[in-house]
């Protein structure tokens, strides 16, 4: 287990003697983070590897692996290769025991929870049921304390070991906060994760969009097919299913540093009609292309019918199976929902440009059925008439992105928590 004066914040905590210039400070932080990252996204590097990959000098990354070999957040080790003389060629990697994060993504149907280490390596992972949960926050957050005591005790690890509490879910979020303050779980009754932090004592709160982190997953992977007509860098992460998600992400600057965020797609006004959406809003994206909506449509319900809470995939395959044979209001539903999908994603189009789009998410097996309406949504905009359709990608595995994109924002914050005394 790591010293816990390795995480800033800590009672004691080293303290420079000599304190650097603020710009020097700064940038040394910097290169710090630089080759944490490398390390987390190459495994074990060399020398000279880290300096080909920061664009460091070698005597500057000697310096910055010295601090963090001292700190204890990075190891080294020789390896001999057989037959050739010299010196063994040193690696230097994270060390995997002095930190860990806890990500918790809060779905419709059930709590996913998963416990990692400082290298990114999943050491445990499990669900829980939706309708295991409370709808009331204050029993909600009891039981997910539980939860969270027995993920430790499956790994014996101790609270101290957690650097980082990251949760997620779909609605409207407040970062700083550390709050959850609507969502389609909980509705209006906002969710105040803090008190979580009570059994952490070394730990930092991290509540994110759980599309936010579909997008973040995505601008990592390695996808050229989805490179945008006019050479443009980024993407637009679009999640189906019992609510309707969006990230964008973006590469900016002059050094490409990334830029997600998550608009309110979902229960942005899209037409005026009188479907009732779930956030209590009338003529939503989510009203008619959501799960709900589109169940509302195909049984020909009365559009004001509050929604259903939640629609088991089960219901959604018996509708698309009708559709697929045939049934006009079924594909009149699955059409409309393409329809309205196609008419929201060409505005996100004419105000971020011309990004790839990747579609995500359980709605995703029913792409088919939406595909036709969505691209006559997209070409009723003069944007994608003078510029072309966008490049559109599925991929149904939503659960592993958002997985990634936890991990990946976790541990970049606490390679920024842990560079930001140094």
């Amino acid at each position: 287990m790591r010293n816990r004066s390795l995480l800033p914040g800590a009672p004691d905590a080293a303290v420079p003697a000599n304190p650097v210039r603020p710009g020097t400070e700064l940038l040394r932080r910097q290169n710090l983070r630089s080759v944490l990252s490398a390390l987390r996204l190459n495994g074990s590097l060399s020398h000279t590897d880290l300096s080909s990959l920061t664009g460091l000098a070698s005597a500057t990354v000697t310096a910055l692996t010295a601090d963090l070999e001292k700190l204890g957040a990075i190891g080294r080790e020789e390896q001999t290769v057989a037959g050739v003389r010299g010196r063994p060629r040193v690696l230097f990697s994270r060390s995997a025991a002095f930190a860990h994060v806890v990500a918790v993504q809060i779905a419709s149907d059930a709590l996913h929870y998963a416990l990692s280490d400082f290298r990114g390596t999943l050491i445990d992972r499990f669900s829980l049921a939706r309708d295991a949960m409370s709808s009331r926050p204050d029993r909600f957050l009891a039981e997910m304390a539980g939860a969270l005591e027995r993920l430790l005790q499956r790994s014996r690890l101790h609270p101290s070991s957690i650097a980082l509490l990251s949760l997620c879910s779909k609605g409207i979020v407040d970062p700083e906060g550390g709050r959850l303050l609507w969502s389609p779980v909980f509705g209006r009754d906002p969710v105040d994760f803090q008190p979580l932090l009570a059994a952490f004592p070394q730990a930092a709160l991290g509540v994110e969009n759980e599309t936010l982190l579909v997008a973040q997953a995505l601008s990592r992977r390695n996808l050229p097919q989805l490179a945008g007509p006019d050479g443009s860098t980024g993407l637009v992460a679009l999640s189906l299913g019992h609510s309707i998600g969006l990230g964008i992400a973006r590469s900016e600057g002059p050094g490409g540093v990334l830029s997600v965020t998550a608009p309110n797609f979902g229960h942005m006004l899209n037409t005026v009609d009188n479907r009732l959406c779930r956030c209590g809003a009338y003529g939503c994206v989510e009203a008619t292309a959501g799960f709900y909506g589109i169940l509302r449509l195909a049984f020909q319900v009365p559009e004001n019918t509050i929604p259903a809470k939640f629609v088991p995939l089960s219901e959604m395959e018996k509708i698309a199976t009708a559709a697929r044979q045939s049934n006009r209001m079924a594909q009149y539903a699955f059409r409309q929902a393409g329809l309205t999908l196609g008419q929201g994603l060409s505005r996100v189009l004419s105000l971020a440009g011309n990004l790839p789009i990747v579609v995500t998410g359980p709605g995703t097996r029913f792409f088919d059925l939406l595909k036709a309406g969505m691209e006559e949504g997209l070409s009723q905009s003069l944007h994608v008439r003078l510029n072309g359709p966008p490049v559109i990608e599925t991929i149904p595995d939503e659960q592993s992105l958002v997985f990634e994109g936890h991990l990946d924002r976790a541990l970049t914050a606490v390679d920024e928590r842990l560079t930001a005394s140094r």
